[in-house]
């Protein structure tokens, strides 16, 4: 258009001269082959090296007389460096206490601190920068190594470390004390006492007749109550797993904030849910505060079945009212689906414990306050859709919840430092999580 705007006819407009269209159509035919041969290569290389694999372990517990690494060809040999490779094909699984398992364990154990990868690519797919500055305080490394670590890991059965776990629920119980504190009750909170917020410390709520009605008479769940619990965090990293038998197995289980749990996504993530928690601005942002229409909300609550709700009512002075509507509201329903307030107390409890063990931000996120629940509520803990990264451990770009990929409010949680947490208590034995597919 410009062209003939301006007076004049390109001659070769009409023509293929090779330079342009032709040879834009030869490099990508080149590359779509070139692309086409390496994984076939590479596929068979990984059956090659899961063979090669199986034998050079040694013998059926895993204990093989030095690393494996990658040679030229693709097969396995000795490693000199003492680095193992991850074999995607591997089906194996070794015994936790071989001598394989415990140098794998090490590396992970190894790492004290933790650093992002910066690098134009990763920029380029949605790293905020706030993101980068929490993690590059002090670098030791990089998460790339982090996740090859990880990946190595996964031939390694996990076993739980009963003495770790117990010195974990110790400490837990010290500080934190769930089994008392976790729910604002009439035993815990008197009528006629003054509560002190989590956040707005200068804000105080008398605890007055009509407030104190709404408490349960005492905790509903006790110490090590429950034998295996589940704890199923949002992340992407769950799609794809075919997990939801696993977890609707699970003695209770424990949701994030009202997730979708419908037919779309209940081969991934289950549908049993014993206990949800739901954030305030869920409340005002997609049920107006519940100022006005009401069933919208009751039905999707609905299909948690008889689940119970938990909200962080005084966590601040805004909380507060939003969140008794949705008592008041299920009591016009008629609802017998139990409703709790955590204790102001018992957040902030575990707030400081986290910090000391390096998560420090504004707050913890939902599924940290469930995992500390769980660690005492529960004999043996597994996680599931708990990841912090947009790539899985494989390098593949994720999204951020299973769900969507709307990103988290930058700055408020410290959700890599969360889950290097979990990865580190993964390997003493204290929980189990899980970032693959179930079988």
């Amino acid at each position: 258009m410009l062209r003939r705007r301006m007076g004049y006819a390109d001659p070769s407009s009409g023509k293929d001269i090779l330079g342009n269209r032709s040879l834009c159509f030869i490099f990508i035919c080149a590359f779509g082959l070139v692309t086409l041969l390496q994984q076939i290569l590479y596929g068979k290389n990984y059956i090659k090296s899961a063979q090669q694999f199986s034998r050079l372990k040694g013998d059926e517990t895993g204990n093989w007389t030095g690393p494996v690494n990658f040679s030229d060809d693709g097969s396995l040999k000795p490693a000199r460096n003492g680095r193992k490779r991850y074999l995607e094909n591997y089906d194996g699984s070794y015994e936790y206490n071989s001598t394989a398992c415990r140098e794998l364990r090490q590396e992970i154990m190894d790492v004290k601190v933790l650093t992002i990868d910066i690098n134009r690519k990763i920029h380029g797919h949605g790293y905020p920068s706030s993101f980068h500055k929490s993690l590059c305080l002090s670098a030791r490394v990089k998460t790339s190594d982090l996740f090859e670590r990880w990946r190595n890991l996964q031939v390694c059965r996990w076993e739980q470390n009963k003495e770790e776990t117990s010195n974990f629920k110790m400490s837990l119980s010290r500080c934190c004390n769930a089994p008392s504190f976790l729910f604002t009750t009439k035993r815990n909170t008197p009528a006629g006492t003054k509560l002190r917020y989590e956040v707005d410390t200068s804000g105080i709520l008398p605890i007055t007749t009509e407030v104190f009605k709404m408490f349960p008479d005492d905790m509903p769940y006790s110490k090590s109550q429950y034998k295996k619990c589940a704890v199923i965090g949002n992340g992407g990293i769950i799609k794809n797993t075919k997990c939801g038998k696993e977890i609707d197995s699970a003695d209770f289980v424990f949701r994030c904030n009202i997730p979708p749990i419908n037919e779309k996504y209940s081969a991934d993530v289950g549908t049993k849910t014993d206990l949800v928690t739901i954030n305030p601005s869920i409340i005002t942002e997609r049920f107006q505060k519940l100022e006005k229409w009401r069933r919208p909300f009751y039905e999707v609550l609905q299909n948690y079945e008889n689940s119970s709700v938990v909200l962080p009512a005084f966590y601040n002075t805004r909380n507060t009212d939003v969140s008794f509507r949705v008592k008041y509201m299920l009591d016009d329903f008629d609802s017998q689906r139990g409703v709790f307030f955590f204790h102001p107390q018992y957040l902030l409890n575990v707030q400081r414990f986290w910090a000391v063990q390096g998560v420090r931000a504004k707050r913890v996120s939902s599924g940290l306050m469930l995992v500390t629940a769980a660690l005492e509520m529960c004999e043996e803990v597994h996680l599931y859709g708990f990841w912090a990264f947009p790539m899985n451990p494989s390098g593949i770009f994720i999204t951020h919840h299973y769900y969507d990929n709307v990103k988290p409010r930058p700055g408020f949680h410290a959700m890599p430092h969360e889950i290097f947490n979990f990865i580190h208590m993964h390997t003493r034995g204290i929980i189990n999580v899980h970032t693959g597919q179930c079988t």
